[in-house]
């Protein structure tokens, strides 16, 4: 890639999580790096800029509405990475993508909208593919830890015994302060578009002609006791999304010539008591119902957090992600293994997933996987963003 004026660009920098990335790349950036933020309003961008005032402060803020198709191509031609948190991210990232393939930019995002994901495939992949350009969306909490901790153990199992994986399960612990109103708006914006019955799909985001390389078994829908894990485990609101990006990863990882394993399967909950396990699993049911109907959304928007709202700095920090790993080898044998975040994991987790995920697209090109196209954490990053979050704090372990 030509050198570019900026090595990276925070595209929706005045939303909620954009703030949130915004300081922790204030906080973290390394000494000289050339970056800006960016969004609609150019009065809370200078008012972000100046209270993030100091050695790691943004050099620069620009003004780019998805609306206006040459900011956003200016935005993306004067940027080595750009890392956008502006959702519904159908509604306002398309472009962004478009032009960054276009200027052969690398993205990250932090979007949950797999069917948008899939869009991205059929437009992008091939392109972006051939000449070498990084599209990575799915980079916050959903789905790095599930993707990243599955491709962590999978990796295990082939240096320790050289052999491949037949299957990952995984179950979250989470504490956390609350959703962010961006979060809601993504939700309603997929719930009301009719997309979200393709989430039933774990083979949404799989290359056809790799299908068979993968297990076609949807997300658990019902509360119960994983022999492995030693635990109860609940359906996940994250488990449909975070499977159809692992199975993506595995699918990849064998068109590359390193395959997870033969009709490699992945699955995982949420680790609770047995009567929260299946009080969870009584709630989802009732949630899917409360989305699927225009009143039960309008409830839901009259009772959550605004686009720009979230939870306190006090309850962002108190928050934690922990998740506990098995890999079944092909011979039987298991390995473990943990990932562990602190923040919790809607805002001050995924803020750290998405700007690392960034750095390591802008700086660490060298230690990349290599290849491009619509690609997932894994893929894209794999051991270099595994590297760059245990040195920001992040617990991630396997045995063997």
């Amino acid at each position: 890639m030509p050198d570019r004026e900026l090595d990276l660009v925070l595209y929706g920098a005045t939303g909620f999580t954009g703030r949130v990335a915004a300081r922790y790349l204030a906080a973290h950036a390394p000494p000289g790096l050339r970056w800006a933020l960016a969004g609609r309003d150019p009065g809370k961008l200078e008012a972000l800029r100046r209270d993030l005032d100091g050695s790691g402060a943004p050099s620069a803020a620009l003004k780019v509405d998805a609306a206006d198709a040459g900011a956003v191509r200016d935005m993306a031609a004067r940027a080595r990475v750009v890392a956008s948190t502006a959702g519904p991210f159908a509604r306002y990232s398309d472009p962004v993508v478009t032009a960054c393939v276009e200027a052969r930019t690398d993205y990250a995002d932090i979007t949950g909208e797999t069917p948008w994901v899939r869009t991205l495939i059929e437009r992008h992949h091939g392109r972006a593919g051939a000449e070498g350009t990084r599209i990575v969306p799915l980079c916050g909490f959903d789905s790095v830890p599930a993707d990243l901790g599955a491709w962590m153990l999978v990796d295990a199992v082939r240096r320790a015994w050289d052999q491949p994986t037949r299957r990952v399960v995984s179950a979250f612990r989470l504490r956390g302060g609350g959703v962010n109103g961006g979060t809601v708006a993504s939700a309603l914006t997929l719930a009301e578009s009719g997309d979200a019955a393709a989430l039933r799909d774990p083979l949404l985001l799989v290359p056809p002609a790799a299908r068979g390389l993968v297990e076609d078994r949807p997300a658990r829908r019902s509360a119960g006791r994983d022999g492995d894990l030693d635990a109860w485990l609940a359906p996940f609101v994250m488990s449909p999304i975070n499977q159809q990006v692992v199975l993506r990863s595995a699918a990849l990882a064998a068109e590359r010539g390193r395959p997870y394993g033969p009709r490699f399967g992945y699955d995982e909950g949420l680790e609770l008591r047995r009567a929260a396990a299946v009080a969870v699993s009584v709630g989802m049911r009732v949630g899917d119902r409360l989305m699927a109907s225009s009143l039960g959304r309008g409830l839901v928007r009259r009772l959550a957090p605004s686009p720009g709202e979230g939870p306190s700095e006090a309850a962002m920090t108190s928050g934690h992600v922990r998740l506990r790993l098995v890999a079944e080898a092909a011979d039987g044998r298991r390995a473990t293994g943990e990932l562990a975040c602190p923040g919790d994991p809607g805002n001050r987790a995924t803020a750290l997933f998405l700007c690392e995920s960034a750095l390591a697209l802008a700086l660490d090109r060298e230690a990349l996987p290599p290849g491009g196209g619509v690609l997932t954490p894994a893929t894209a990053l794999g051991g270099a963003l595994l590297a760059r979050l245990r040195r920001a704090g992040v617990t991630a372990t396997t045995t063997p």
